[in-house]
């Protein structure tokens, strides 16, 4: 595997997807070295000053008038992650928790958290060993960041509590001796600086981006074969009428629909004689809504690629420099995780809109006087029920969909006895992008049955090349529905297509402006 070396700042999606899809080893740049030292020198030059210092000598939240003697400044730090580390709920997924060690590594390599090169180097040893903490995926609202998932992030540094290698729990001190990691001691503004900043719900987000991308790709797939399965028409997706409105993801996506239905002989069969003069907006309009999601897929992105190189604890440490020769502790509010709350409700909305489409899709494939074929794709109508309750559990997830995505990022509950009196909700924001993903990824599944269901009823005729290749795909795993059988294995052969990007793997290349 090539190591990723990590430029702090200046991380890309491409290396936060490559995180997110596998294991690398990770190195920090040498340069990044110095400003992390700086930094923890400005917090040891703080203290022996003796002036009070937000979170390094004094509590922290509505106790922030208390003075801590120097004598306990470790202890406050140690007590700090032990106090906040009341997660609850189910552990957060491997792939979420790389991204999220791999954007607190960058973020504290910035400079301005002042923490000791150890603890960076800890973090980077923990990443490395796939030594993953067991983080609680509940109990963070958003601001004062996700203090109690990275406090129990934190907790195997100190090796307490539990970590997951390779799958397993293990104990966190016995995992750290197994790959001859020491336990780190807290100094002065290290707790507080790691269990500061939005990395559990920017990667909790980002873990939701690029699942929509694989929706979107597959819906894309889906929604061009169920096109041919109801001889429906390309006319819509010509590249005129999409220039005049200007929108660049709807001009994208029509590209993506007239190169995947190029060459369709079911097309050509029905261009002459066809009564239909429209077909209904879930075949006619797919351009304008994924379109739309796409540009809203695109948008999230770019917040959440800033988020992920962004520095988000406090307070925060600036050395001397040219300009401000003594340095300086700012108490701001970069962990307030509202931009990722933003972002993580748009993905919802698209996400939503995804299933929304598809499921209307799978209605007309069934319905025998829109789509020409067979009620309910199966021969022997009435002996078979076919697709009927397939469509019954796609309504039922795309009915579910619509509720989870009611924006989180309107409600908030004042916390810390008012003190931090508005948050963001981003966590819960971004975690229930999940199971919206997985209810989307089951109704394309079910629509990539019933459009390839529907092109088998017009052999021997034969869809474009690339979704004859599709079908191929798909017919390798999960035969012809010649009559009723049990449904479910298919419906999840299917899931799991759309899931693990196989769908989008075979036309590949039209996909490339989804992943810039």
């Amino acid at each position: 595997m090539n190591t990723l070396h990590l430029n702090p700042g200046a991380m890309t999606l491409t290396q936060l997807r490559a995180v997110w899809t596998a294991p690398a080893p990770l190195a920090l740049n040498e340069s990044a070295w110095a400003p992390i030292q700086n930094a923890a020198a400005a917090v040891r030059a703080i203290v022996a000053k003796g002036d009070a210092a937000y979170g390094i000598n004094t509590g922290v939240g509505i106790l922030a008038k208390t003075r801590i003697a120097d004598d306990k400044l470790e202890q406050l730090q140690t007590n700090l992650i032990l106090s906040h580390a009341v997660g609850t709920g189910a552990l957060l997924s491997d792939p979420v928790v790389r991204l999220i060690l791999l954007m607190k590594i960058g973020s504290l390599a910035r400079g301005y958290s002042g923490v000791r090169p150890v603890i960076v180097e800890t973090l980077i040893a923990l990443y490395n060993a796939g030594i993953m903490p067991a983080i609680p995926a509940k109990g963070s609202v958003g601001a004062s960041g996700d203090l109690a998932p990275l406090a129990h992030m934190t907790l195997a540094m100190l090796g307490i509590g539990q970590v997951r290698v390779d799958g397993q729990l293990l104990d966190a001190c016995a995992a750290l001796d197994a790959a001859g990691i020491a336990p780190v001691v807290l100094a002065a503004k290290e707790g507080l600086a790691l269990i500061n900043g939005t990395q559990v719900s920017t990667a909790l987000a980002l873990h939701g981006l690029f699942m929509a991308e694989r929706l979107l790709e597959a819906a894309i797939v889906a929604g061009s074969l169920s096109i041919d399965a109801a001889k429906g028409s390309d006319a819509p997706f010509d590249e005129r009428v999409h220039a005049v409105r200007g929108q660049p993801g709807q001009i994208a996506t029509a590209a993506m629909y007239r190169e995947l239905l190029a060459g369709s002989a079911i097309r050509a069969s029905h261009l002459v004689g066809d009564e239909r003069v429209q077909d209904p907006y879930s075949l006619r309009c797919q351009p304008q809504v994924m379109g739309a999601v796409m540009d809203l897929i695109g948008n999230a992105g770019r917040t959440l690629l800033i988020e992920a190189n962004a520095v988000t604890d406090n307070p925060l440490i600036f050395p001397a420099d040219g300009e401000h020769d003594a340095g300086e502790i700012i108490s701001g509010g970069n962990f307030h995780a509202e931009p990722v709350a933003f972002a993580a409700d748009t993905l919802a909305l698209a996400i939503a809109e995804i299933g929304a489409l598809a499921e209307r899709r799978i209605a007309l494939l069934i319905d025998h006087t829109l789509s020409g074929l067979p009620p309910f794709l199966v021969a022997e109508p009435g002996v078979n029920s076919g697709f009927m309750i397939a469509h019954v559990t796609a309504a039922a997830l795309a009915s579910e969909n619509k509720s989870l995505a009611h924006p989180a990022s309107v409600d908030s509950l004042p916390t810390s006895a008012n003190q931090e009196d508005h948050v963001s909700m981003a966590t819960f924001a971004a975690r229930r992008l999940d199971d919206m993903a997985h209810n989307t990824a089951v109704i394309i599944g079910i629509e990539l049955l019933a459009a390839a269901q529907g092109i088998d009823f017009h052999r021997p005729l034969a869809t474009s090349a690339h979704l004859e290749h599709v079908h191929a795909q798909l017919r390798r795993q999960v035969p012809f529905f010649d009559a009723d059988r049990f449904f479910a294995p298919d419906i999840e052969a299917a899931r799991m297509m759309v899931l693990d990007g196989v769908l989008s793997a075979s036309c590949k290349e039209l996909f490339t402006a989804l992943h810039q």
